[in-house]
C-alpha cells in the first residue's frame, strides 16, 4: 500500500467517524424554546398557519435551516446567533426562513376554505 492510498484511508475513516451532536437535557429545552418562539414570530409575519407549539417549534428548526441556506446563496452574514450547549443557532435567519416557509406553503395551498363562509 503506498503513502497516498495510507493518507486517503486515514482521511476517508476521519470523514466516516463523526462527531455526535450531544445536548444536556436543559440545553435540548432551551433550545426548543428557542425555535418556538422563533417558529411562532415567522408564522406572525408570514400570515399564520394552524396549529400550535409543536407546529411552531417544527417552523423554527425548518426555518433556521431554510434561512441560513438562503444566507449562504446570497453570501449574507450570520446575524443574531444563540449559542445553546456550544451549537449556534441562527435566530434571523431562522425567522426568515420560518415566514419564507409559510409564504410558500400558504402559495402551493391556495386560500383556506374556513375563511370562506357563505352565510
Amino acid at each position: 500500500m503506498s503513502p497516498v492510498d495510507r493518507a486517503s484511508e486515514r482521511v476517508g475513516l476521519s470523514l466516516a467517524v463523526r462527531q455526535a451532536m450531544t445536548f444536556t437535557l436543559t440545553g435540548l429545552l432551551v433550545l426548543l424554546v428557542i425555535a418556538g418562539i422563533c417558529g411562532a414570530i415567522g408564522r406572525a409575519i408570514a400570515g399564520g398557519t394552524g396549529g400550535g407549539l409543536l407546529v411552531s417549534v417544527a417552523l423554527g428548526f425548518i426555518g433556521a435551516l431554510l434561512g441560513t441556506f438562503v444566507a449562504r446563496q446570497f453570501h449574507l452574514p450570520e446575524l443574531l446567533m444563540v449559542t445553546v450547549d456550544r451549537h449556534p443557532f441562527p435566530i434571523l435567519w431562522s425567522i426568515i426562513g420560518a415566514s419564507l416557509l409559510v409564504a410558500i406553503l400558504h402559495l402551493m395551498g391556495g386560500r383556506s376554505r374556513r375563511y370562506l363562509r357563505h352565510y
